[in-house]
């Protein structure tokens, strides 16, 4: 089956579960098998998590549907994107938002998405290396913050990076297995829905997983 079959009949697999025809057509225009290694595309389009480079892996198609779906994107927000891997997801959000901040900790990931995303047309992204503070506050508030990393907690950095009609997306558990949670931030305070079980690397930094799997920090909501 040609690559064109296989992303058809993932669309056709991916609309059972998600109702957002715009996070579906956006899903339907980026080349998936671009952010995967060479070996692997011809796995691009199955609905799994692949392995990419630095240990790292780019997520289920499933997942990254219903996570940007949970976002409720318009044309003029503006999206952090925590974790920016291979860039898939990014390019998704550059078809779906104004404004696009992605952050990643690992140097040679950030050069190889930033690279590919530009020479792709994406051109409302920049790839940013992650500091020391969680989230990139330099550039808050964030209509709405997506998180491809598993947290121990909420963590209020982020929550505090939202404008008051914000949305946070974010999987939040043990280093094993996470809650996938939408957080909704008001002037009043915050809700959290719950999204189904999920399974990500840790995210790592003050208010988050310590390198040295010591638990979260300071700085942190309870879920």
């Amino acid at each position: 089956m040609d690559l064109d079959s296989q992303k058809h009949r993932l669309l056709a697999h991916l609309r059972r579960e998600i109702d957002d025809e715009d996070v579906l057509a956006a899903m339907e225009r980026v080349p998936r098998e671009l952010f995967v290694p060479e070996t692997s595309r011809h796995l691009a389009y199955e609905d799994i998590p692949l392995p990419t480079s630095e240990g790292q892996t780019i997520s289920q198609p499933l997942i990254v549907a219903l996570m940007t779906a949970a976002l409720r994107l318009k044309k003029t927000d503006k999206v952090l994107e925590m974790g920016t891997g291979s860039g898939y997801q990014a390019a998704i959000l550059c078809l779906l938002a104004g404004q696009v901040i992605s952050v990643e900790r690992l140097p040679p990931l950030a050069r190889a998405a930033q690279s590919l995303l530009h020479s792709l047309g994406y051109t409302n992204v920049s790839v940013r290396l992650a500091g020391q503070a969680l989230g990139c506050p330099e550039e808050a508030p964030f209509d709405a913050i997506v998180v491809t990393a598993g947290a121990p907690w909420l963590p209020r950095v982020l929550l505090d990076q939202l404008t008051d009609d914000g949305r946070l997306v974010i999987p939040v558990g043990s280093r094993i297995e996470q809650d996938l949670l939408l957080v909704n931030k008001t002037r009043e305070g915050y809700s959290v829905k719950g999204l189904g079980p999920c399974r990500f690397v840790p995210l790592l930094g003050p208010g988050a997983w310590e390198d040295d799997e010591s638990g979260p920090g300071k700085n942190e909501v309870p879920p």
